[in-house]
Formats: C-alpha cells, sequence, structure tokens
C-alpha cells in the first residue's frame, strides 16, 4: 500500500473522481505548504487549544504538527479545528524526550516560546535554518526537558500589563509571522516533488468515498495488465 503514494499513475486515476477545480485547489494549497518550520505542542490539558494550534499550522501553511501526550491522551476537537486534521500531518509522542529526540534527528533546531535571559524578539527570529516551535502547557508552560535541550528562546513583544498569551493565540501570531517572512524570502522552503506527490495522493483519497474500492479496482486493473 505504501508505494502508492508515490505513484504518479495512481493520482492520476484518483483524480478521475474529483473536480478539476479540487485537483487544482490541492496543487496550490501545496505550492505555499512547508516543513522548514513544525510545531510542537507539550502535553495541553484543554483538547481546544490543541485544535486551534493545529487550525493555525493549517492556515499559514505548516504542514506537521507534533503533539506530546505524556499525561493527556486526548482526541483532535473536530469542530474547532474545522477540518485541519485532513490537511495537517499529526505524529504523536508518548513523552516530550521522544518528540525532541525525533525533531532534532530531523535537523531541527528546538525553539522554546518563553520569556528567558536569550530570547529573542520574535521580529528578530532566524528563519534560516529549520525549526520546531515548541508551545507549552497552560498552567505551567513549558517543561523543564524542553527549556534545557532547547537552542533557543522566542518571545512576542507586549507592552501592556497582561504578561502571557493564550497558546493558541501565540501560535497564531508567530506562525503568521515566521511563514510570512519565509514566503519572502529566497530559502528553499517548499515541499520536495516527492512529499508533494504523496500529500496530493492522500488529499486526494481523502476526498473520494468508497476509497478502498477504487483503489481495489485500479490495483486490479494493473495486474491484468501486467
Amino acid at each position: 500500500m505504501e508505494h502508492l503514494f508515490s505513484d504518479t499513475a495512481y493520482l492520476a486515476y484518483l483524480e478521475n473522481f474529483i473536480t478539476e477545480n479540487r485537483k487544482e485547489g490541492f496543487i496550490r494549497v501545496l505550492e505555499n505548504r512547508t516543513k522548514h518550520f513544525t510545531v510542537a505542542v507539550e502535553d495541553l490539558f484543554q483538547l481546544h487549544n490543541t485544535s486551534a494550534v493545529m487550525r493555525s499550522c493549517e492556515v499559514f501553511g505548516i504542514q506537521e504538527l507534533n503533539v506530546v501526550e505524556e499525561r493527556f491522551g486526548k482526541k483532535i476537537d473536530k469542530e474547532i479545528a474545522m477540518g485541519a486534521q485532513k490537511w495537517v500531518d499529526i505524529n504523536r509522542f508518548n513523552s516530550n524526550q521522544d518528540c525532541i529526540m525525533d525533531l532534532k534527528q530531523k535537523g531541527y533546531r528546538i525553539i522554546a516560546t518563553t520569556p528567558h535571559d536569550n530570547d529573542c524578539l520574535l521580529e528578530d527570529f532566524d528563519i534560516s535554518q529549520p525549526a520546531a516551535i515548541f508551545f507549552g502547557t497552560e498552567r505551567n508552560g513549558l517543561s523543564d526537558e524542553v527549556m534545557q535541550q532547547a537552542d533557543g528562546f522566542m518571545k512576542i513583544p507586549m507592552v501592556g500589563f497582561t504578561e502571557s498569551l493564550n497558546i493558541s493565540v501565540s501560535a497564531a501570531i508567530i506562525l503568521q509571522n515566521i511563514s510570512t517572512r519565509l514566503r519572502n524570502s529566497g530559502l528553499d522552503w517548499k515541499l520536495t516533488e516527492a512529499e508533494m506527490l504523496e500529500k496530493r495522493i492522500d488529499w486526494t483519497r481523502k476526498s473520494i468515498k468508497d476509497i478502498d474500492y477504487i483503489t481495489r479496482l485500479y490495483l486490479e486493473k494493473n495486474k491484468k495488465e501486467e
């Protein structure tokens, strides 16, 4: 089954079952998708915050969201995510350490979003290197694990009496800023051709009823032709 997600003939076959507008919409959106930045949310207690962060990822073109579910196992709130769970890839981890190790192995800097002695303001954040932006819990902020292993710290400039923002608001502000700067830069931030093909197939599959039956017909047709 896995090989089908790199099969251009399979994509062409599936696209017979969706409208031209939908096909063009997938291509247009994927042209603005990136894995240069990714987001990690750390064991959020309030489900709607995870869902709202996912929605911000989708809106601002961040393809992957990493969710740590060490204490609070949960399902994404579909109403608040408003369909974003179809279009954003969710990587789930049982611990902060598993998440950090996975992201570092993929070449991401770990960036903690919290006031810190060595932090930088959002507008000064260096977008040139791939980064995983970590957001902490509503109650206690980021864990010591993340803080101790972070490669950098970022904060949103604020000039009022309030010292912090809700996590979903913080995520939206940060992602809008860094994604806009990224798209206006000369950096190579887009998905690879292979990644785009995989997502076009994935999204097309999600748009077709009876996809298992239609896939079986495709495989049987190919077998006969062989």
